[in-house]
């Protein structure tokens, strides 16, 4: 299980979320066989999707990530519960470009120009939606400027995937910092050069714990963990929900499919599970309507 770490500096200035997010990231990749390049942006979506979802208030809300970039990557999209739970897809997971000049993974190239939207759903007639612009493609950088922009909350947002030579995911986490009203300038202060003389999170966690990693970027400020919460990629298909799709097709388009050649089947994109159907069956969903 990957796991989240929610701690407060002890004069209220900040808020902050860690998260190692190595076992979501490897079964996203078991899932999906996405290249490096895809496989490091679809784990940031789902580690910042992760982070965000767990500051949800209640067990029934959902968060949604949407990269929606003109990049070869195409879309991303996560979706978090408010334990943190993820999953999502890369509309193409075979996008794999060459190295940055600093030897890194072009996650910005793979996502490219574009919007990113963030939809809230809190069981309300309508979900909140809140959009902002594409800035770099990088993931962390949107997410901070989504906040900034949106909902003017000044946000430092830190995410790393680490791949191996073997294509598997080598370490992967993310952090969420941010400050609150009335935050000391110190203590601000402190946490930019924190973050300036700090390594990249992922080849930290793959030397020290999760709790340490939250020490060093920290480092000089004290502060309060209230609380962990274990959480991992999870999938909530079934075949309530696919047969629930296909009787909201109408009686014209199941009886389309009840009457070809062709076997019905229907597979998700988030797990890859695969339902597939019997004529019998789809007459008696036919019989539902």
């Amino acid at each position: 299980m990957s796991q989240i770490i929610r701690a407060m500096t002890h004069d209220g200035s900040a808020r902050v979320l860690i998260i190692d997010s190595k076992d979501i990231v490897k079964r996203a990749m078991e899932i999906h066989k996405p290249l490096p390049t895809a496989a490091a942006a679809l784990g940031r979506t789902l580690t910042a999707a992760s982070l965000m979802g767990s500051l949800l208030g209640e067990e029934t809300d959902l968060l949604t990530l949407r990269f929606k970039g003109d990049g070869p990557g195409g879309t991303i999209l996560a979706t978090s519960d408010f334990k943190g739970n993820v999953r999502g897809f890369i509309q193409n997971p075979n996008c794999d470009l060459p190295l940055k000049e600093n030897g890194k993974l072009d996650v910005g190239a793979c996502v490219g120009n574009g919007y990113l939207y963030v939809i809230r759903d809190a069981g309300g007639i309508e979900p909140y939606v809140g959009v902002s612009e594409i800035v770099s493609g990088e993931i962390a950088e949107d997410i901070a400027y989504y906040y900034a922009t949106s909902e003017q909350i000044p946000t430092v947002c830190i995410l790393g995937v680490l791949i191996d030579t073997d294509y598997t995911c080598k370490s992967a986490g993310g952090l969420l910092l941010q400050l609150l009203p009335f935050a000391d300038e110190s203590v601000i202060d402190n946490i930019e050069a924190n973050v300036k003389k700090t390594p990249s999170i992922s080849s930290l966690l793959t030397e020290k714990s999760l709790e340490e990693v939250l020490g060093v970027y920290l480092d000089g400020i004290e502060y309060d963990i209230f609380d962990k919460i274990d959480c991992g990629y999870q999938c909530t298909c079934s075949r309530q929900k696919t047969d629930e799709a296909l009787i909201s097709l109408g009686e014209k388009e199941l009886d389309d499919l009840i009457n070809s050649d062709k076997p019905t089947v229907l597979t998700c994109q988030f797990c890859d599970k695969v339902y597939e159907y019997t004529k019998e069956e789809l007459k008696a969903l036919r019989s539902q309507l």
